[in-house]
């Protein structure tokens, strides 16, 4: 197994005392990882951390063997990133984004361009402005951009939150497509134990700042009869077994 991404008791503490705390795990090429937790775990900390949006307050992060502080470009040269909702200007078209996007990467030319397009489903639309699409229109629109420099590590903060079902599973088969053809690794935050349960390998519960567990997705439905019932587990053992 070939660690891509590796946190080594990392904390990010705000001074409300939120945040996420003494995280640590590996992600390994070619995974899925999700990262579940209710609203204020933790998970939007962490990625924000990851991707350079936030400095940890003590720990480190390395990502393909670069520190994510120190060596912050080397590590993120290979990394696209869709945290919280796209920012797209509504008069712009597709494919206007892409070409805006494209300027900062010295390998993107126009056949790349129309690949992303094809690979989210958008190519039909792309000269149609972006203030006209649905809500999954645009978070494939957001998946298109942090796929144009090819990245090999993904980071999706809440990728399907808000879609309907339709749309719902369009960012679902895109994410497990690009993992088994592409090889391309994932760290995808969720409150939704079924979504985490239907794309992800494996799986980290986040609760309150805290990491409770990380297993692989066979591991934590070996015991519990779904996702949902493996966090409940998990949050119910940090409590002392107090029922929810």
């Amino acid at each position: 197994m070939e660690p891509v991404l590796h946190l080594d008791h990392v904390s990010k503490v705000y001074s409300n005392g939120r945040g996420a705390k003494n995280i640590t795990f590996t992600v390994n090429r070619g995974e899925v990882v999700g990262l579940l937790g209710p609203n204020g775990s933790g998970k939007t900390t962490i990625m924000k951390a990851v991707t350079g949006l936030c400095q940890p307050t003590s720990g480190k992060i390395t990502v393909f063997g670069a520190d994510a502080v120190d060596q912050r470009e080397e590590a993120l040269a290979k990394v696209g990133t869709l945290i919280e909702q796209p920012a797209l200007y509504e008069n712009l078209t597709a494919w206007d984004h892409l070409v805006m996007a494209g300027r900062y990467y010295p390998n993107v030319d126009q056949a790349r361009m129309e690949k992303v397009l094809e690979i989210v489903g958008l190519a039909p639309y792309k000269k149609e402005r972006c203030g006209k699409f649905s809500l999954g229109m645009k978070q494939r629109m957001g998946l298109a951009l942090a796929l144009l420099s090819e990245p090999e590590l993904m980071i999706l903060d809440e990728p399907t939150n808000g879609l309907d079902i339709e749309a719902t599973v369009e960012i679902r088969e895109i994410i497990i497509r690009l993992a088994r053809e592409k090889g391309v690794t994932f760290l995808v935050a969720s409150h939704l134990a079924s979504e985490i349960e239907k794309m992800c390998s494996k799986v980290m519960v986040l609760y309150e700042g805290e990491m409770l567990s990380c297993d692989s997705k066979e591991e934590a439905l070996r015991l519990n009869p779904s996702m949902e019932d493996y966090f409940l587990a998990k949050v119910r053992d940090k409590k002392g077994s107090v029922v929810l």
